[in-house]
């Protein structure tokens, strides 16, 4: 079964589609430190109830990070049950692979939620991907890849990213809120300092298409050459 890449940060496998990294309650924990910034809960929910009923999806696997508190939180709850709430009914299935974030959700079972520390799907295995795990071709989130681009006066602008090879697939962060971590400079998931990253392909997904920037290690060389 093909694994299909979508300009939405998500990625299709069959009926299956698969998000990672959303991070709901990341404004709750902001406001409890002190800094405001408004809830986009409303957008995120809007946003993937477009792509169920685009693709007629049967099965939404979260990859991980569904949650950003480490502690439960009395809001992020309420707010975990209005995005379900919000989805209820585009699939048959829904399936969380537990990241280093989900703690104590075993309470979204109550709503239908599947909760697993991994998938086997059509070949590959699904991880969050904060740990190793045995396997051979990973599905993973964790790293929030991007890239950062310049232009020629200077500026620059932080753009989420697909990593793509052959044994392994980062996806994108699907929260918002999460602007990414630059892969040309480190990373963070112990999957990419397993796997050869430098011959991994940069596939930035922009409104309604894929780039592909091409292998990682050269756009790594490009970059460099522009400072």
């Amino acid at each position: 079964m093909r694994v299909e890449l979508l300009p939405e940060k998500a990625l299709r496998i069959g009926r299956t589609l698969v998000v990672a990294d959303l991070h709901i309650g990341f404004e709750v924990a902001m406001a409890e430190e002190g800094n405001y910034v408004p809830s986009l809960l409303g957008k995120m929910v809007g946003d993937l109830r477009s792509i169920l009923l685009a693709g007629k999806f049967k099965r939404l696997v979260i990859n991980g990070d569904l949650k950003h508190s480490f502690v439960p939180v009395r809001r992020e709850r309420r707010e975990l049950k209005a995005f379900f709430e919000g989805i209820s009914g585009l699939v048959n299935e829904m399936v969380l692979v537990r990241g280093n974030h989900d703690v104590g959700v075993a309470w979204l079972r109550e709503l239908g939620v599947e909760i697993v520390d991994s998938l086997e799907l059509a070949g590959w295995t699904v991880v969050h991907g904060h740990r190793l795990e045995e396997g051979e071709r990973f599905i993973i989130g964790h790293e929030h890849p991007a890239i950062r681009l310049r232009d020629e006066v200077g500026a620059s602008v932080k753009v989420p990213i697909f990593l793509q090879g052959e044994e392994l697939i980062v996806l994108p962060a699907f929260s918002p809120w999460a602007y990414g971590n630059d892969v040309t400079r480190e990373i963070v998931s112990p999957f990419l300092r397993k796997f050869k990253t430098e011959s991994m392909r940069v596939i930035v997904p922009v409104e309604n298409e894929l780039l592909d920037f091409g292998e990682l290690g050269r756009l790594k060389e490009t970059l460099r050459a522009l400072l």
